[in-house]
């Protein structure tokens, strides 16, 4: 582990020396989508340093509380498809054979080891050509530690890349008797995100979570309603009444070929007649789909569609795709 943290740093000292700030922001931004998670599990500090380095606008934290109230960077409110907390703590699981976050103390989460992430019924990694999971030393870690990272970096390199913290479930937390969104804003605060001019965008997929952040707890932030099903695709007029942007699955946005070129759907424009910025997921060169090539897909989506910007887990080839055009 330790000559891949050598590889980072050196990664990112060639990366500041020979083209700090060469990537500007412009109206197509970058999101690192869980880090660097094309290349090095997601959501560990050794892929937001690797997606720091590839000068992607915005980095990605996914949040969940602990036990103790942290706020802990992972993806899900479980444990077992990302960590060996089956082995470490086989009898900590829940009625339905789940492992939480919310049911360990961050002291106890820092002692799980992070994996490349996989299916926790049949042990197998979920993309099969990325970091080789059960391999590694990588550790879970706090909103707070992530945060003095990419703040740290900022102030060592000149750089002025953003958070993107997204509040994962937040219905569950409140069922548990957490305030998740209350100590995430107060953790933003305290390292002073508070408005939309300082290079931090909320993001939610509860609406009703999303609007009442902006208007019973008056947060000025930049707010980003995500959206997962086609019926929500029919409400931005309501979205646009408290956020500034919509998430949505890219496919809501494609609708169908003719003679080999992709026709869209009107989702892009009405958002951009609401003033709504368009940020897509996701975006990844190991998962095409409907296209052939990851410059296929973006060259579609990102200039032809229009998009504001996109979560991707290769933020390094976003990020010169972008460039190659400007």
């Amino acid at each position: 582990m330790k000559s891949i943290l050598v590889f980072l740093l050196g990664l990112l000292l060639i990366s500041c020396t020979s083209n700090k700030n060469k990537f500007k922001m412009n109206n197509k931004i970058v999101i690192a989508h869980r880090g660097a998670s094309g290349y090095l599990p997601e959501h560990t500090l050794e892929s937001k340093a690797m997606a720091y380095a590839m000068k992607p606008n915005f980095i990605e934290q996914d949040l969940v509380l602990s036990k103790d109230d942290v706020p802990v960077v992972i993806h899900d409110i479980y444990l077992d498809d990302v960590t060996d907390v089956a082995i470490k703590f086989p009898h900590r699981k829940r009625e339905d054979n789940r492992f939480y976050v919310i049911d360990f103390t961050f002291d106890e989460l820092q002692t799980l080891n992070v994996y490349e992430r996989f299916n926790p019924k049949t042990g197998k990694q979920v993309y099969k050509d990325r970091f080789p999971t059960k391999t590694g030393n990588f550790k879970l870690h706090s909103l707070q530690q992530e945060i003095e990272l990419i703040q740290g970096l900022n102030a060592s390199t000149g750089s002025n890349i953003g958070i993107y913290p997204e509040i994962k479930a937040p219905e569950f937390h409140k069922q548990e008797g957490k305030k998740l969104t209350e100590i995430v804003l107060k953790v933003l605060t305290d390292y002073g995100y508070t408005t939309k001019k300082d290079n931090c965008i909320l993001q939610c997929f509860d609406a009703k979570e999303l609007e009442r952040i902006r208007k019973d707890l008056k947060s000025d932030l930049f707010l980003v309603q995500l959206i997962e099903f086609t019926e929500e695709t029919k409400q931005l007029k309501h979205f646009a009444s408290y956020s500034d942007g919509i998430g949505p699955w890219y496919k809501q946005i494609l609708d169908k070929k003719v003679n080999g070129k992709w026709q869209f759907t009107s989702l892009v424009s009405d958002a951009h007649q609401l003033d709504l910025k368009v940020h897509p997921y996701t975006f990844r060169a190991d998962a095409l789909d409907e296209f052939s090539t990851f410059e296929e897909m973006m060259q579609t989506l990102i200039y032809e569609a229009n998009i504001d910007g996109a979560f991707t887990d290769f933020p390094d080839k976003m990020v010169n795709f972008i460039n190659s055009n400007n």
